[in-house]
């Protein structure tokens, strides 16, 4: 009877989250298609595109591309970052706080589509950035061109950052001062109170914000396919990115589907892995 109250929730969790992800994978094994017959009628494949998948070498590097995008820009980038501001700012004098706070914020309300038109500017051949290297003799470098990577990942960075700042702002909020006024009093440089305190204290909050950040950041595509649309070539093509062009840009929605899936299936491996990381901390 205790669980009554919960079911209208599971009930609305199961249709707008369970229903696509069951529709999806049945989706992914049917030769689903924008043109031709399959257009009309789609024919039950079983796991021919799967099988197609893993033999695809475009795939599996834009598995690497994913791997590499979601380790750098979130886990690492976003993280770090997030946690540096947000420790500064607790240092820091309340203007100062509010100002940098308001900037980083800035970038993460931001409307999506917005922040990548934004960005393109900036690292386009004759943007800002160009601009600004330029005043200091440094040739022009061709950004989207050459590090298309590198260029995504230093815009999602500065997108997302602002979320990760919030979290580690609201943890260390939850931080005993006299514990770490202690420390101090015994010597602890600010490094090893960070090390054996500070971090230890928020690791909740740390394995949190990192599940969300990397679903969040598995799941990119706007800003990606605005600045680089996948290229060149397809050295930029995500998962995401590839789902989007082979399923409406070549036509094979089934295809373009089985790309999907697998991605929910890397979104869950990543989840397990923080869970794991959180279940010390709710068994306690």
């Amino acid at each position: 009877m205790r669980s009554v109250p919960l079911l209208p929730a599971v009930v609305l969790l199961a249709l707008f989250m369970l229903g696509p992800a069951i529709w999806s994978l049945y989706g992914s094994l049917t030769n689903a298609s924008l043109t031709g017959k399959a257009a009309l009628n789609p024919r039950f494949i079983g796991v021919k595109n799967y099988t197609d998948l893993m033999a695809d070498p475009e795939f599996w590097k834009s598995i690497g591309l994913t791997v590499l995008f979601t380790l750098a820009s979130a886990v690492v980038g976003q993280n770090v970052l997030g946690l540096a501001i947000a420790l500064l700012q607790k240092a820091a004098h309340s203007v100062v706080r509010a100002l940098v706070g308001t900037i980083v914020v800035g970038a993460w309300v931001l409307p999506e589509i917005v922040a990548a038109f934004a960005l393109y500017a900036f690292f386009a051949d004759d943007g800002t950035l160009n601009s600004v290297l330029g005043m200091i003799n440094i040739p022009v470098v061709h950004w989207l061109y050459e590090h298309p990577m590198l260029s995504v990942i230093l815009a999602n960075v500065w997108r997302g950052t602002a979320f990760s700042m919030m979290v580690y702002g609201a943890a260390l909020t939850e931080v005993p001062p006299e514990i770490e006024e202690a420390a101090k009093v015994d010597g602890a440089s600010g490094w090893q109170r960070l090390a054996h305190i500070t971090l230890p204290m928020i690791t909740r909050s740390i394995a949190t914000n990192l599940m969300l950040t990397t679903l969040q950041t598995l799941s990119v595509f706007t800003l990606i396919y605005v600045m680089t649309a996948g290229g060149p070539g397809t050295d930029s093509s995500t998962l995401p990115v590839l789902a989007y062009q082979v399923a409406f840009q070549f036509a094979k929605v089934g295809y373009g589907t089985a790309i999907a899936t697998f991605m929910l299936l890397i979104g869950a491996v990543f989840s397990i892995i923080y869970i794991r990381m959180l279940k010390p901390e709710v068994d306690a």
